[in-house]
């Protein structure tokens, strides 16, 4: 099946999709026309779909270290099997790269304290949060895929373009 061309040359149209499918999955749903939301929703469930068969492949390793003392120190590390690093780098080569927002109330200490562990917060977010979510309601269901929902605004004023929001259930 060919893909919709949305009117735009295909490095335009590339970037265009690759920051939807991004915003899509960073705040959980979007406003946008309904040729735009069905070609969202097919690379955003193929990118779920590779979250819920990978997230909890990994592997505990224990690493001896020198520290700059020069003594020996053994310390368990979680590595990624094979299958799931394929996964992650696919994921960071479609995908944008989002930050942590800085809350209110928070200062640039505890900022960079929460954020030091996460590189990847959206790949992150895909693999700890959709992975188990989705998993769990697919087992539930027995069914797999159908993670977003379209729902019709109507046209827009100015050129009418069918307006939709783009949501994961």
């Amino acid at each position: 099946m060919a893909k919709r061309k949305l009117g735009r040359p295909s490095d335009q149209r590339k970037a265009l999709l690759r920051n939807q499918v991004s915003e899509l999955l960073w705040h959980g749903r979007i406003k946008t026309t309904a040729a735009r939301a069905k070609e969202v929703r097919s690379i955003a469930e193929k990118l779920i779909t590779l979250a819920v068969n990978e997230y909890d492949k990994t592997v505990t390793v224990t690493k001896e270290m020198n520290n700059v003392k020069g003594q020996t120190v053994t310390k368990e590390v979680v590595n990624d099997l094979p299958s799931k690093l394929n996964a992650r780098r696919k994921m960071m080569a479609y995908l944008y790269d989002y930050q942590e927002v800085k809350r209110k109330d928070e200062s640039k200490e505890d900022y960079r304290e929460r954020t030091k562990e996460v590189n990847h917060p959206l790949i992150e977010k895909l693999f700890r949060e959709y992975g188990p979510k989705y998993r769990e309601r697919n087992e539930k269901q027995n069914c797999s895929g159908g993670y977003t929902r379209i729902l019709k605004l109507g046209p827009r004023r100015g050129d009418g373009a069918e307006e939709v929001i783009i949501e994961l259930i």
